[in-house]
């Protein structure tokens, strides 16, 4: 049910406690973010850093946290929906 994005690895909600755990670490070539109010994280490929749409995520996250995430890792400040939106349209390219 619902839609998969096949770029896109999404783990439940993330705790500097499970950090450590093994299903959490980030493959090569790939970053976690953190996204809306609930933090949920998100395995991207590092790729996405490069595109005109995802860098305009990161300036939000920059004009919002600075380079202090309350995570341990990169927030990004918007709505799942728009983050997904986003993602998606990078898939498509």
């Amino acid at each position: 049910m619902g839609f998969r994005i096949p770029a896109i690895v999404r783990q439940a909600s993330f705790s500097a406690a499970k950090a450590t755990r093994k299903g959490l670490e980030v493959p090569k070539g790939y970053l976690a973010v953190y996204v809306g109010d609930k933090m949920r994280r998100f395995v991207i490929p590092v790729s996405y850093l490069n595109q005109s749409s995802f860098q305009q995520l990161l300036i939000q996250s920059e004009e919002e946290f600075g380079y202090d995430h309350p995570t341990g890792g990169l927030t990004i400040p918007c709505k799942e929906d728009e983050f997904m939106s986003v993602i998606s349209q990078l898939n498509e390219q």
